[in-house]
């Protein structure tokens, strides 16, 4: 993932979360969540 993306994920994650006219997709927290956990996981070879 480039940094582009991951400032874009951080961003919609920043906006569902504290954003209170956005409406809360826990769902998409989730999958946003577990995209920059592996983005930050070392490569496992």
């Amino acid at each position: 993932m480039s940094e582009a993306e991951t400032e874009r994920r951080m961003a919609e994650l920043e906006r569902l979360l504290n954003d209170p006219e956005t409406r809360m997709d826990a769902n998409r927290v989730w999958v946003l969540l577990a995209e920059l956990a592996r983005q930050a996981e070392p490569a496992r070879r």
